[in-house]
């Protein structure tokens, strides 16, 4: 079934706005505790506790206005609150951090279980965006299966080896810094195999 459209600003805000509050609200709370019950939460675990609610939010906000959810949006919805819910829950901070790592081995994994069928998973949900040929679609499926790879180890080394604060700016803007300059770079493919430009 086809979404409704909406605003593509107010579909961006929706998506973005929960981690730039999650990054705004850890800057100024990560110097600080609060006891609740006798037991001390930091700044991390704060900006999560705050940040799992605003995302499912926006996300019902998002599938209430556009009367569909992406597998990804749900998948990421998921992992989110179950992740951070048990970083909140433990008061460890370890859970949160894990989750863009299996996010990405996800994504990866079953992409390159299509790969092992001779199949595009990536083209079942964006051909009708951007219709390319089989070839085309193969090409891109495996550089994103190494791509998503490639974010999970990333994620990994920079939370185990190195602070909290360069983690979230990771988190915060690398990963969609990353991701961006990722679909810029495929500009070749999409020009080479667009079915469009075949057809004319």
């Amino acid at each position: 079934m086809a979404g409704r459209k909406i605003n593509p600003w107010l579909k961006l805000g929706l998506e973005l706005g929960p981690v730039i509050a999650f990054f705004i609200a850890f800057s100024r709370l990560k110097d600080k505790t609060v006891d609740i019950g006798g037991t001390e939460y930091g700044g991390f675990i704060l900006a999560t506790a705050g940040f799992v609610p605003l995302m499912v939010l926006s996300t019902l906000i998002l599938w209430r206005l556009t009367g569909k959810l992406s597998a990804m949006q749900i998948a990421t919805l998921v992992l989110v609150t179950v992740f951070g819910g048990l970083s909140v829950w433990f008061n460890d901070e370890r859970f949160f951090k894990m989750k863009p790592t299996l996010i990405y081995l996800l994504f990866a994994g079953i992409l390159g279980f299509g790969l092992l069928r001779g199949k595009s998973y990536l083209a079942v949900v964006m051909e009708e965006m951007m219709p390319l040929e089989y070839e085309g679609w193969m090409i891109l499926t495996r550089r994103l299966t190494a791509f998503f790879a490639g974010l999970a180890i990333l994620n990994e080394v920079i939370w185990r080896t190195m602070s909290d604060q360069a983690w979230v700016n990771f988190k915060t803007f690398g990963l969609t810094a990353a991701i961006f300059v990722f679909f810029l770079a495929q500009g070749g493919v999409f020009k080479k195999y667009e079915v469009a430009d075949k057809d004319r």
